[in-house]
């Protein structure tokens, strides 16, 4: 039974607000950090801990009061300049608000919080006792893994959406103009943690472990809440209603024509009518994928605190810039985009950026720089993730992925610079000799990779050695709909996804090549393999195809031999959750009626690849023969 029994519905409330008042906070004090001095910044924040422990006292959420009461009072001295901010009295700061947001965590179970641990509420009563010492303070590297590995694990959790309706709490507008909307972005098979007193726990059992087992039951949960703005909501509600007026008229017609009247006049009206139906569903359509879109923003507000907190940890000047945070991105690839960004952010401050004096010594200035950006081109989310730091030597990345045992020199010797930089995404692969906290386990990049795959996107990297790296991840707007080219095996229909292809072109047999027993195509100066959409789905051939699609993944280019096409469509796309054959994204239906498969691509050609003892990489494309 819950601790809040009658008080659901105020609890998930203010969980919801809190956590966004917490984040704010988290950026802010990343903020006052670089400015000390900005009295706004400490009034902002001390209103927000106000706001949050003014909620908490309502839910007689004692532990949680106290601790926000103690961390309100060090604010109030810091901005009447009683105490002056400190690097160490920061982490005891950032211990607190870490130390809140465990307790929303309990919270989120339906049971009252435990008290903050000690040495954080000590922190803060030695601090307000002008006693703190940098001994006093909670270790930074602790600090900095417990925020990154919630971070990582929780992904978008710490802004889960409970609520029914925004605009509780004393510190939101008394109007909202945005509402909470339940969406389908969970797994059928997830069920949500299960609510209970702490009296159930196992006697004796560590408190660590059951805060691990909750963040592991929260972590399986998606987040199945949205936040839409009312104004889109009302565009749906007036679309939905001239759909309903067009209904009616389409009725009337309908009943004209089976009453034999099939007069010009009124045939002309039915097309007018159906012509008007077309453009409402379409508006109705994008009205509805808009309610879909969230700010990235809401994704990007918690990773200066990690980026301080590693910094810290590493002993390092870092500073992470945020820019495009209002681009909107599709809701559930918001929630997926959490770990590779994390990822990359963490190596960006651990194996990009030099410690201050290295960066003296190369004539740069001593804090670095870390950008996280968002931008949109045409039907693309652009995220760049750059750095001013060392950069990377192809040479000796290559040099390294051989000493693991990745590649052969034979391969290395055919990689271009591009290649190389790449082959930092195989698994295993790392530069660091000794494995640390941070990183050199050769997962993290791995990870990036994988999951930006699963979005239908690519991921490409720009290096120069003493300049920086820059990783640049190109994704779909939206997943719900995807545009797609039509191929035909025979009379059968495909679809390729459309973000692949970059040309169609005739296949002239006669201008074929052999390349090591493999057909190859010379395409402006390029030589790139022929791969038969038949052999890679195992369809017996006929015929020669006469045409061909030159794809491009992140890591290959090549032609895809197929026997016709049918066009281009905006697929809505239906996954297989039940049954989903290898190579097979999802499927689609024609105006037609028929059902047509997605291809996964990159799924095919891995197959491939192993088929013929490959192991997928740059070189895999030796293995892709013309059948």
């Amino acid at each position: 039974m819950s601790d809040f029994a009658g008080m659901e519905d105020l609890l998930q409330d203010f969980l919801q607000e809190a956590h966004d008042l917490l984040s704010d906070v988290d950026n802010k004090l990343v903020d006052l950090e670089r400015m000390p001095e900005d009295k706004r910044l400490l009034n902002d924040i001390f209103r927000g801990f106000h706001t949050v422990k003014g909620g908490a006292g309502f839910l007689n959420a004692a532990e949680l009061v106290t601790l926000c009461h103690l961390t309100e009072n060090l604010f109030d001295r810091l901005r009447n300049g009683e105490m002056h901010l400190t690097p160490e009295l920061m982490d005891i700061i950032m211990a607190a608000t870490k130390g809140v947001r465990d307790m929303f965590g309990e919270l989120g179970q339906g049971v009252q919080p435990r008290p903050a641990p000690e040495d954080v509420l000590g922190g803060l009563r030695r601090a307000l006792e002008d006693d703190a010492a940098p001994a006093a303070a909670p270790p930074p590297v602790a600090a900095a893994e417990s925020v990154a590995a919630a971070a990582a694990q929780e992904g978008p959790d710490w802004q889960a959406l409970h609520g029914a309706v925004t605009g509780t709490m004393t510190a939101q507008p008394a109007a909202s103009t945005e509402v909470i909307a339940k969406v389908d972005t969970a797994p059928q098979s997830a069920s949500p943690p299960p609510y209970g007193r702490r009296g159930t726990d196992k006697p004796g059992a560590p408190e660590k472990a059951g805060a691990g087992r909750r963040v592991e039951e929260r972590a399986a949960t998606r987040e199945n809440t949205i936040r839409v703005d009312t104004s889109r909501l009302d565009q749906v509600l007036n679309l939905s209603g001239e759909i309903g007026l067009m209904k009616n008229r389409l009725t009337s017609l309908r009943a004209d024509i089976l009453a034999g009247k099939t007069d010009s006049e009124t045939l002309h009206a039915l097309d007018q009518a159906v012509s008007q139906l077309d453009l409402l569903v379409s508006d109705l359509q994008n009205s509805v994928m808009k309610t879909r879109m969230q700010p990235i923003g809401r994704l990007f507000q918690k990773y200066p605190r990690i980026a301080r907190d590693l910094a810290r940890q590493l002993g390092k000047d870092v500073e992470l810039v945020l820019s495009g945070e209002e681009t909107e991105v599709d809701k559930t690839m918001i929630e997926d985009l959490a770990d590779p960004l994390i990822h990359l952010i963490r190596n960006a401050v651990d194996h990009g950026v030099e410690d201050s004096e290295e960066r003296l010594a190369a004539g740069k200035p001593s804090k670095s720089v870390v950008r996280l950006e968002a931008r949109q081109e045409g039907d693309h989310i652009m995220l760049i993730i750059a750095d001013d730091g060392r950069g990377m030597s192809a040479e000796r990345i290559r040099a390294k992925a051989i000493e693991k045992g990745l590649i052969s020199e034979e391969e290395a010797n055919t990689l271009d610079e591009r290649q190389s930089l790449h082959l930092i995404f195989l698994p295993g692969f790392s530069t660091k000799t000794q494995v640390s906290d941070v990183s050199g386990r050769g997962v993290g990049m791995d990870v990036v990779k994988t999951n930006i795959q699963k979005l239908n996107g690519n991921i490409d990297i720009r290096s120069e050695p003493g300049k920086g790296s820059v990783f640049i991840i190109s994704l779909p707007l939206t997943l719900a709909i995807l545009p797609v080219l039509l191929v035909l095996l025979g009379d059968q229909p495909f679809a390729l996804p459309l973000s692949l292809v970059r040309e169609i072109l005739p296949i002239e047999h006669e201008k074929l090549q052999e390349v090591g027993g493999k057909a190859t195509l010379v395409v402006r100066g390029e030589i790139l393999p022929v791969v038969s959409l038949a052999k890679l789905l195992g369809w017996p051939q006929d015929q020669p195809p006469e045409y061909g699609v030159l794809m491009q993944t992140s890591e290959r280019s090549f032609i895809l031999a197929v026997d016709n096409f049918a066009g281009r469509d905006d697929a809505v796309i239906k996954s297989l959750e039940d049954f989903r054959p290898k190579g097979v994204a999802g499927v689609t239906t024609l105006s037609n009626g028929q059902i047509v498969l997605i291809l996964d691509m990159k799924e095919l050609l891995s197959d491939l690849g192993q088929q013929a003892g490959m192991d997928g990489r740059g070189s895999s494309m030796r293995a892709l023969e013309f059948s």
